[in-house]
Parts: structure tokens; C-alpha cells; sequence
């Protein structure tokens, strides 16, 4: 009898350090705990030390941290008709932590699915090139339309990021094309938009010469000055018509 005693102690020891871990939870800051009693919904507890009744009571932990969730890659046809492949990011976290264990039975899970179907469904309303001049405003209305869904479940979506659109590289040809046909109407129309500007302040000149003889004299001993700084062999000396009128005219007579 005297030897039985210590192993009871021993036992009652091991039960007591049983029931003390199985009475005390510790939560981080960002940890929330989800009670059942008897399987029924108590409380969200936590940050900090929680006791719990045991074998009673029941807790599950929720983080609040935002999750980032990658959407894979989805088959898409736009609505012209355009098959691509596009994947995007999801930011969300849980601002109700009972909700989300009761209403749903696993919201990761959930989520992700929602996210993959509102993609396709999304996308498949919207133009080619809707998706790649507006990605701001399909980025908000992916991001409405699936935080509304995941109410219920007590999670919040708060952004939405369509990260890649993988073109067929038939499109991406045709694009390439598009686009240098594209610059080259811009280089043809800033270089008419040059020569006219050049014959506009050309005609201007010649108007202001015209009005004036001394300008061209001006303009010619100017011209002289130009030629004769390049050191040039052969020197071209320009004549104004005029010198020649009163030759012309003596002849005539």
C-alpha cells in the first residue's frame, strides 16, 4: 500500500498539468478565439490569457492579419471574342471572427472560389481593350462585387488587383502592328504639322521683304557673311534681280 502512493501522486500530478493546459490559451494581438461550450457558440475572446472549462469548452483560433490570396490563372473570352488567360491578387481579412467559422466552412477556401468565379464572369462582360486601358475601374468593381458576397461570412475585401492578362501571341502580333501604325500617322502628322508652320513663317518673311528693298540688300550681304565662314574654295555670290532692270530696259529700247 505504502508503494502505491507515490505512483497516485505521480497520476494525480500528470492529470492536474492535463487539465492546466487544457484550461489555459494564450492569443497574440492579431488572434481572436472562437468558443463553443458544449457545442454551442459563446464568445470571441482574446488578446491574452483565455481559460477555458475542459472538455467543455472548445476553441478555435482566427487570425485578423490580411490575407493576399493568388487567384491562378483563368480561361477568359472576352467579349469580342478574344480568349486569354489573366490572374489577380485578392487582400482580405476577417472582421468576424464567429461568423466566419459558423456561417462558412472554410472561408479561405471560399473565398478563393468566389474570387476565381467573379474573375471569368467579370472579364467575360468587359473588351479586350477595356482590359488593359480601365484596369483601375474593373480592379474596384472586382473588389465590390466580392466583398459584398463575403459579408455574410464576416470578412472584408478591401483591394483587388487583376496582376497578369497573358495575350495569345496572334494578339500580341496584331497589337504590335497596330501600335507602329499607330506612331507612324503621329510622325506623319507632327511632320506636315512642321512644314506648315515653315511655310507659314516663310510667307510671313517674304511679305516683310517685299515691303521693304533695303531688306534684301540686308539679307544678301548676310548671306555673304555665311558663305565666307566656312573657308569655302568656290564662293557663290548671290545677285538680286533687280540689278538687272535697268539693263533689261535699255535693251528694250
Amino acid at each position: 500500500m505504502e508503494q502505491t502512493y507515490p505512483i497516485l501522486w505521480i497520476a494525480g500530478i500528470l492529470f492536474l498539468l492535463f487539465i492546466l493546459a487544457s484550461a489555459i490559451r494564450i492569443l497574440r494581438e492579431y488572434e481572436r478565439g472562437v468558443v463553443f461550450r458544449l457545442g454551442r457558440l459563446m464568445a470571441v475572446r482574446g488578446p491574452g490569457l483565455i481559460l477555458l472549462i475542459p472538455v467543455i469548452d472548445k476553441m478555435i483560433k482566427v487570425s485578423l492579419r490580411t490575407v493576399v490570396m493568388d487567384v491562378p490563372p483563368q480561361d477568359i473570352i472576352t467579349k469580342d471574342n478574344v480568349s486569354i488567360k489573366v490572374n489577380a491578387v485578392v487582400y482580405f481579412r476577417v472582421i468576424q471572427p464567429d461568423k466566419a467559422i459558423v456561417e462558412v466552412e472554410d472561408y479561405l477556401f471560399a473565398t478563393s472560389q468566389l474570387s476565381q468565379t467573379t474573375l471569368r464572369s467579370i472579364l467575360g462582360q468587359s473588351e479586350l481593350d477595356e482590359l488593359l486601358s480601365h484596369r483601375e475601374k474593373i480592379n474596384r468593381e472586382l473588389a465590390s462585387i466580392i466583398d459584398t458576397q463575403t459579408e455574410p461570412w464576416g470578412i472584408k475585401v478591401s483591394n483587388v488587383e487583376v496582376k497578369h492578362i497573358d495575350l495569345p501571341q496572334e494578339m500580341q502580333r496584331a497589337m504590335a502592328k497596330q501600335a507602329e501604325a499607330e506612331r507612324e500617322r503621329r510622325a506623319k502628322v507632327i511632320h506636315a504639322e512642321g512644314e506648315f508652320q515653315a511655310s507659314q513663317k516663310l510667307s510671313e518673311a517674304a511679305a516683310i521683304i517685299s515691303q521693304n528693298p533695303v531688306a534684301v540688300q540686308l539679307r544678301y550681304l548676310q548671306t555673304v557673311t555665311e558663305v565666307a565662314v566656312d573657308k569655302n574654295s568656290t564662293i557663290i555670290f548671290p545677285i538680286p534681280i533687280e540689278l538687272f532692270k535697268n539693263f533689261m530696259a535699255d535693251k528694250g529700247k
